[in-house]
């Protein structure tokens, strides 16, 4: 996977996808995301799911400027001529009850179908349909939820001290779900689940959020495609205008390039 470092967009997007800004957390990067969508120009802006976290917000309300600057950001490009799609996801599944609305230029859908500039096609969901533990264990995942929290807390002290030291960002959660194998073998379920049913309604390939894991892989012939989040790795995923996708990272959250794969 190649994760490209972005400055600002230097050029006009066909499509960018992003996921999980989960604004009501305060580990939230909205900020981020405000810059990065106030130099946008985009035909195509669809946000995959978790963009607010009413989860969250119901058990404590914080709510900042910059998450301000992102709806701005995002009504904004909708008014200047961009096609925004929103998806809801599980953490702000109480804008589900409005799909097939437009509010202010963005529409909101349970999913949708998106057709790249090489007549590819694509599934786009926030992807919680296909977490077993979101659709058959409810209570599990909120309690997921709280874990993640606790380990987002950790990171940012542990990370004052590493910038301290001079050493650049590293993330304990996702450290955590690398070495837990259910959490790895869980993630491979998703991609299996999602791609299956990309080529089941004969689609070239899915693309989703949900599991804060910024990816482009193929998975048995289907391409996988993953938007990432905006708490820990700040990336969207962009099509240009020949239809070629990828993954940018927004560089002021992680001084230090990542590695290509």
């Amino acid at each position: 996977m190649d994760v490209a470092r972005a400055s600002a967009p230097s050029h006009r997007l066909r499509s960018v996808f992003v996921s999980d800004v989960h604004m009501g957390l305060p580990a939230s990067r909205a900020d981020l995301l405000a810059e990065f969508l106030t130099d946008l120009e985009c035909d195509h802006l669809y946000l995959v799911g978790d963009v607010i976290d009413g989860w969250r917000l119901r058990k404590t309300w914080h709510w900042t400027p910059d998450f301000d600057a992102v709806l701005r950001a995002i009504f904004d490009l909708a008014r200047r001529g961009t096609q925004v799609i929103f998806i809801p996801g599980n953490h702000d599944e109480m804008f589900r009850e409005w799909i097939g609305l437009e509010v202010a230029g963005v529409t909101l859908a349970a999913e949708a179908v998106h057709e790249a500039a090489d007549g590819r096609r694509f599934l786009v969901m926030h992807g919680d349909e296909f977490d077993g533990v979101i659709r058959h264990a409810r209570f599990l995942a909120h309690l997921g939820d709280r874990a993640y929290g606790v380990a987002l807390h950790l990171s940012r002290w542990l990370n004052l001290l590493r910038r301290r030291l001079g050493y650049s960002y590293w993330s304990l959660s996702k450290w955590l779900k690398q070495q837990v194998k259910e959490a790895v073998r869980t993630m491979d379920r998703f991609e299996a689940a999602l791609t299956g049913e990309a080529r089941r309604r004969g689609l070239d390939g899915v693309i989703c959020g949900h599991i804060h894991h910024a990816e482009i892989r193929m998975v048995g012939g289907i391409l996988y495609m993953n938007a990432g989040d905006w708490v820990e790795s700040c990336t969207a995923l962009v099509e240009h205008a020949d239809g070629r996708f990828e993954l940018l990272a927004w560089p002021a959250f992680h001084p230090q390039p990542t590695a290509a794969g």
